[in-house]
């Protein structure tokens, strides 16, 4: 089979080359209810056969503004960023860090003990140890031979 080669027109690259530009504006500037903002806040989780911990990124929010509460397999952080405090006549040059309330629910991946939930709160890492309930912990059992 035999192909042709065609010679592609500077006018066509050109073109090409204003539509990937004009693409790249409207992302850049598109509304921002638009975008999708990322889960505030970021969670890393870890488990074992014992347990399971989680920790939750929340700088520039203080302990007493952090709710954590655990309903059946359910965790839920919630609590509240306070703004930055301006100085009289200091005015915002670039404001990218957000505040106000928030909220992350993670669904467990096995039922915990709550009574011994413990959480603690140091350099604007939370971490939250949750053992894992008795009755739910994997068991050895032992093979009796006849």
């Amino acid at each position: 089979m035999m192909y042709r080669r065609y010679r592609v027109s500077p006018m066509w690259r050109e073109m090409d080359r204003l539509q990937q530009e004009m693409s790249r504006l409207y992302e850049e500037f598109r509304p921002p209810r638009w975008r999708v903002a990322p889960a505030y806040p970021a969670l890393n989780v870890w488990s074992s056969d014992d347990a399971l911990l989680v920790t939750a990124e929340l700088p520039g929010v203080s302990s007493e503004d952090i709710e954590v509460s655990v309903v059946g397999e359910t965790l839920t952080l919630s609590g509240v960023r306070k703004p930055d405090e301006l100085k009289e006549g200091a005015r915002y040059h670039r404001q990218e860090r957000g505040y106000g309330k928030f909220s992350r629910t993670l669904q467990l991946p096995f039922p915990v003990k709550v009574e011994g939930i413990e959480a603690s709160f140091k350099n604007g890492v939370l971490q939250i140890h949750m053992p894992r309930a008795e009755e739910d912990r994997p068991r050895k059992i032992a093979v009796k031979t006849a």
